[in-house]
């Protein structure tokens, strides 16, 4: 098995990542970062994690009421209340990450507010990890750390010293048995461009404004729907033709192609090989 530093790890998966913009979601690219969607037991609690703590912005979803967004740089975060059936770890979605300036700031932050550092359990051998955070000597990467949040949600944080915003989306990690066959279906459906993987079991590729990870995991795996991260999302130029093609190649979509007129926002959901529930959208990115 080829070698590589956790550091070398850390910064091949860090350039990924599109240059983050200040607008909430990236526009160029007919297929873009999207929103995280994640059913939750009681939505004051999650604006606590993802306002309070994490410092996004709250918004409505236009006439749906169901739904609360929180905005951050590259991607929405969708919450809509209801019972999770289990958290993100043992899905075929084990986390979603963001990158900031400060890791120390934002590690103590979450655990003055009550939320668990698993960093201990997921950092690579070798990797010293002291008081919840994983030190990288070299590379953009400082450290990273893993945080549980209310319902099981899983999030890694990345630390950048010379990003200028608070904090930014950065990618979705996936795990499955066969992660090179997962990351060629993302870039064949959805035109994500390959990256080199820096471990023979890591692989990657990126859409503009998020990264795509996807690591060996042979364990068996739940699909994502009813979990607390139900679906991911993409944004879609003229979704509807774009639907009409993945169609014409064999996709079976779990909702056609339709307009929701009440949100100005056009919709459709599949399932991929491996469980992940996926909605497109087209209109999301009006949302500044």
């Amino acid at each position: 098995m080829r070698q590589t530093s956790a550091s070398t790890l850390l910064a091949a998966l860090l350039s990924m990542a599109s240059a983050p913009l200040f607008a909430q979601l990236v526009t160029t690219g007919p297929v873009t970062n999207g929103h995280h969607h994640f059913i939750v037991s009681d939505v004051d609690e999650q604006l606590r994690f993802w306002v309070d703590t994490l410092g996004g912005t709250a918004d409505s979803l236009g006439a749906d009421p169901g739904v609360t967004i929180v905005k951050f740089p590259d991607a929405l975060i969708a919450l809509r209340e209801g019972t999770p059936s289990a958290g993100m770890v043992g899905s075929s979605v084990n986390h979603v990450a963001f990158t900031v300036p400060n890791l120390r700031v934002m590690v103590d932050r979450l655990v003055a507010a009550g939320h668990e550092t698993v960093t201990a359990g997921t950092a690579p051998p070798g990797i010293e990890v002291v008081d919840g955070i994983a030190r990288i000597d070299d590379g953009p990467v400082s450290g990273f750390a893993h945080i549980l949040g209310p319902d099981g949600i899983k999030v890694e944080f990345l630390e950048v010293n010379a990003q200028q915003q608070a904090i930014v989306s950065h990618h979705i990690h996936f795990y499955g048995a066969d992660p090179e066959r997962m990351r060629d279906w993302y870039v064949d459906m959805f035109d994500a461009e390959p990256q080199p993987g820096p471990l023979p079991t890591i692989f990657t590729a990126a859409l503009p404004g998020l990264a795509l990870n996807f690591t060996r995991y042979d364990d068996p795996l739940s699909g994502t729907q009813g979990r607390a991260l139900d679906h991911i999302g993409f944004e879609v130029d003229d979704l509807e033709a774009f639907c009409a093609e993945l169609e014409s190649r064999g996709i079976e979509f779990d909702v056609t192609y339709r307009m929701v007129d009440e949100i100005d926002t056009a919709l459709a959901f599949l399932t991929d090989p491996w469980g992940t529930y996926i909605e497109l959208t087209e209109g999301l990115d009006k949302i500044q």
